[in-house]
């Protein structure tokens, strides 16, 4: 399964952006799929993750209630819809795809390219 991450860029404080995450060269399914981030000089960090059947998402706690995971299955496409960025949200962020559920980068065995989030104060 190859992933293409896109949608990051540069916003204020406060505003929004929507990552997408599309799967090609495979089945969708049954995977989880999740996003990662890593910011200069700081290890990968668990961001959110979704179920493959249930739709059931976890998120770090530093993110709960601003972003929110989704997923479309006949568009082999996953998303994470950001609000209210803050500076400290700011790395880049990888989406990753895996056999379960799990907040440790490494129990997911395909990663797409990483796109760059900056959030200015």
């Amino acid at each position: 399964v190859q992933l293409q991450a896109s949608g990051g860029g540069l916003v204020q404080a406060g505003g929004s952006l929507r990552l997408s995450c599309a799967a090609s060269g495979g089945t969708f399914g049954p995977y989880a799929m999740g996003w990662f981030r890593q910011a200069p000089g700081k290890e990968r960090e668990f961001v959110a993750v979704i179920s493959w059947g249930s739709g059931s998402a976890y998120y770090q706690d530093s993110v709960k209630g601003r972003f929110t995971i989704s997923r479309d299955n006949a568009k082999n496409t996953v998303y994470l819809q950001m609000n209210s960025l803050k500076p400290e949200d700011t790395a880049v962020y990888y989406c990753t795809a895996g056999k379960i559920i799990s907040d440790s980068a490494s129990s997911y065995g395909h990663w797409g390219q990483g796109t760059q989030v900056t959030v200015s104060s």
